[in-house]
């Protein structure tokens, strides 16, 4: 099982979630906590093991300790995958990635869906059997019908988690508001950074060193949600914007994977407009 938790800090939370699974015959696998002391917010990951517990039960018991401590918690067996769907657009190299790694084993996740406002002969290269595909096509006048649709299909497939790998599209503050915490994006840049078309273009013109991607979940606010994971890597004045495009796609891909997995793994903790990542 892993418990996940914040609350205010106060003495002997560590103590009492301890005594309590202790005194259910758990044994603590795993332990990570983090005590902000600007915001006075304490946060905890505990993985544990409970042989023959009623789950139910424990759920129950642990909500009654977490009432005393206003707690926001989560207690959830990992062998229950989380649905996820992804939605991309033309570039295809973050959905490839993510598809590579499902089927590797190493994104512990169930795919509902990938949603494209681009037809399936977009991606001729990617292996998507299998796969429910949907083709949603986007203009300014259909945005909100063609939103309608796409939370129409979270709804029916259970998605828990949507995943933007690399879509061209600005969710509705409607829709952000719905998928609040639980959707994910990865920006073609190190935030705050060169926003708008062209950003490696911007960033060789200016002739940046590092170049860099940012994985966030989305608000109604365009690339300032809270960040989950970061990366860059280094350049100079001998790459070209087509050896920027190149470079930026392998960070892009690396951190929307670590952001998906560590959110599939219970490791992400929203802090305000933060985020605590209690990192493997």
């Amino acid at each position: 099982m892993i418990l996940t938790l914040s609350c205010p800090d106060q003495p002997g939370i560590v103590a009492r979630v301890s005594s309590f699974l202790y005194e259910r015959g758990a044994n603590i696998l795993d332990a990570q906590q983090y005590d902000d002391v600007e915001t006075g917010h304490f946060f905890m990951r505990v993985v544990f093991a409970a042989p023959g517990a009623d789950f139910d039960a424990l759920r129950a018991d642990f909500g009654d300790l977490a009432q005393g401590f206003s707690m926001r918690w989560s207690l959830r067996d990992p062998k229950a995958r989380r649905k996820v769907m992804i939605l991309a657009s033309q570039q295809d190299h973050c959905l490839a990635d993510l598809l590579y790694r499902w089927r590797r084993g190493e994104l512990p996740m169930d795919i509902s869906a990938v949603v494209s406002n681009h037809p399936i002969e977009t991606y001729a290269n990617l292996d998507l059997r299998g796969v429910p595909f949907h083709h949603l096509p986007v203009s300014r006048a259909t945005k909100l019908e063609q939103e309608a649709a796409i939370w129409k299909l979270i709804q029916e497939t259970g998605t828990e988690l949507v995943v933007l790998a690399r879509y061209m599209q600005v969710l509705s503050e409607g829709l952000a508001a719905k998928l609040e915490e639980r959707c994910i994006n990865i920006h073609h840049s190190f935030l705050p950074g060169f926003k708008g078309a062209r950003p490696y273009h911007q960033a060789h013109e200016r002739g940046v060193k590092v170049i860099g991607a940012t994985a966030h979940y989305v608000t109604a606010n365009l690339d300032e949600g809270p960040i989950i994971e970061q990366d860059v890597e280094r350049i100079s004045h001998r790459d070209t914007p087509a050896a920027l495009i190149r470079k930026g796609r392998d960070i892009e891909r690396r951190v929307l994977a670590r952001a998906v997995r560590w959110k599939l793994e219970d490791r992400v903790l929203l802090n305000g407009a933060k985020t605590v990542v209690f990192t493997d």
